[in-house]
């Protein structure tokens, strides 16, 4: 594989990787910039997507009608999540918004791991193979996972669905408006339930589907499944400016070439052709740049973010909120 090849197939990987991103954080995006509440329980809706999915699959269920089942049971679970544990502490501190987060997340994962055990599972259970995203796409000199391609796809699809309905419909600027400042929406007719309803809505459904493509990626469930996504997408958020959408978007795909940069050009040495690449290039990649450094990149992500943070504290396209603060 020639070095081009090579780096226009980890281009394709980010942007396959920063589509996940991005679906998990503009949910997160979402309900923060109309409540001002960091749902941690969100990537728990990933980890109930992917184990309905799984065990209508194993059941032998059709797969798009096991497919419905996922969406429209994220989607209930996401709104009862809002009606039953966020609703009731609307208007108390954010602290105590943040813990119901946590404990809903607990909630979750532990009937999830009950709901297993009497179903006769183990904790891990491989997900079933869906055939269409097996195998790779062979482009070329280019070998592309083939679920690494409907991620991208998909991705890109539904957050173009999403910016028209943000941008084009009436309850899509009622929800922009009540992110601007719930109040005053509130005063101007705007029924703020049905609003941050649908907030939840888009945000469980966009988190079944990125729940669905993890979990093919992943080969595996089991109830702990949804922390490192949602964690990924917090940072996706901040590095974006959390609270706006597009900033999550943006936050998604920066966050995934920063992990894919920093996973290639570690070891790129060992992997550079010693016939047509200088003995000194490939010295400097071996010394500077060992293979053992790509086990650290979460630290060296993290370092990023804090840098970003000192120079922009309101994210890449991060404004002041309603009390002046970034």
């Amino acid at each position: 594989m020639s070095l081009g090849t090579y780096f226009l197939q980890q281009v394709i990987n980010a942007l396959s990787i920063g589509s996940l991103y991005a679906l998990v954080a503009v949910g997160l995006a979402m309900v923060f910039g109309i409540l001002r509440l960091i749902n941690f329980a969100h990537g728990d809706l990933m980890m109930i997507a992917a184990y309905i999915a799984t065990f209508a699959l194993m059941a032998q269920i059709p797969l798009p009608i096991a497919l419905i089942m996922m969406m429209v049971g994220t989607v209930m679970v996401g709104v009862l999540m809002e009606r039953v544990a966020y609703r009731p502490i609307r208007k108390a501190p954010a602290v105590a918004a943040l813990l119901t987060s946590f404990a809903v997340g607990q909630i979750l994962q532990n009937s999830t791991l009950l709901v297993s055990r009497f179903a006769q599972q183990p904790v891990q259970i491989a997900f079933p193979q869906i055939d269409f995203l097996r195998g790779v796409v062979n482009i070329g000199d280019l070998t592309v996972p083939k679920v690494n391609v409907a991620s991208l796809i998909i991705g890109l699809g539904l957050l173009f669905l999403l910016n028209q309905f943000i941008t084009r419909t009436t309850l899509g600027l009622s929800m922009r408006a009540a992110a601007e400042d719930l109040q005053a929406a509130q005063l101007m007719g705007i029924n703020t339930n049905r609003v941050i309803v649908t907030a939840f809505v888009i945000g469980s459904f966009l988190a079944s589907i990125a729940g669905l493509l993890y979990a093919v990626q992943a080969g595996t469930v089991n109830p702990d499944m949804g922390f490192t996504p949602v964690l990924k997408a917090f940072i996706a958020a901040v590095i974006g400016g959390f609270g706006s959408i597009s900033g999550a978007v943006v936050g998604g795909y920066a966050l995934a070439f920063l992990e894919v940069l920093l996973t290639t050009f570690p070891g790129l040495g060992d992997i550079l052709p010693a016939a047509t690449t200088s003995p000194n290039i490939i010295s400097f990649f071996k010394t500077y740049l060992p293979g053992s450094l790509s086990s650290y990149r979460d630290a060296f992500v993290f370092v990023a973010l804090i840098l970003l943070l000192l120079v922009r504290p309101g994210g890449i396209l991060g404004t002041t909120d309603r009390e002046g603060r970034p």
